[in-house]
């Protein structure tokens, strides 16, 4: 047991051009290896295109899409007594299902056909913007997979 005190929430940093803390989040979750100045890049230029496909506010486009993904119910692994693993569903805060939501459009981002990364993702958040999509439909599967197991919700 830690004889420490509880650790203070460090609250996430505002990116350099459009100073929000989502856009900061997205930046976070595309960087690999440390590499910030292309992640940034790639943002960019998919909120770039974003702007050219929907002629509208592209942080309204980003921030739609990410509102549309976010589960409010998700499954988590329980094992019983006897040893086999059960999924039982849970209910999800809001700072994990934004952190899912980020997750699951970057995986349906990388999964699309397409040139490049910046359009790929562009695509990908046009798409759960407006209700379709690979995000949305992780979305649906694991609000149907919490449906089907709603019976052993007494489990958590």
């Amino acid at each position: 047991m830690s004889r420490r005190g509880t650790a203070e929430k460090r609250t996430a940093k505002s990116d350099p051009i459009f100073r929000n803390r989502l856009v900061n989040m997205v930046v976070n979750r595309i960087m690999k290896d440390g590499k910030n100045t292309l992640a940034y890049q790639i943002l960019y230029r998919a909120v770039k295109k974003m702007q050219q496909k929907t002629e509208t506010n592209p942080l309204l486009v980003l921030c739609q899409a990410i509102r549309r993904v976010t589960p409010n119910i998700g499954v988590k692994t329980r094992r019983n007594k006897k040893g086999s693993t059960r999924k039982v569903p849970i209910e999800i805060g809001s700072k994990q299902g934004r952190a899912l939501a980020i997750r699951w459009l970057l995986e349906a981002s990388q999964k699309r056909p397409g040139r490049n990364m910046a359009f790929k993702l562009s695509s990908e958040l046009v798409d759960a913007a407006k209700g379709s999509g690979g995000a949305i439909r992780k979305k649906e599967a694991t609000h149907r997979m919490a449906e089907a197991n709603r019976a052993l919700a007494h489990f958590r």
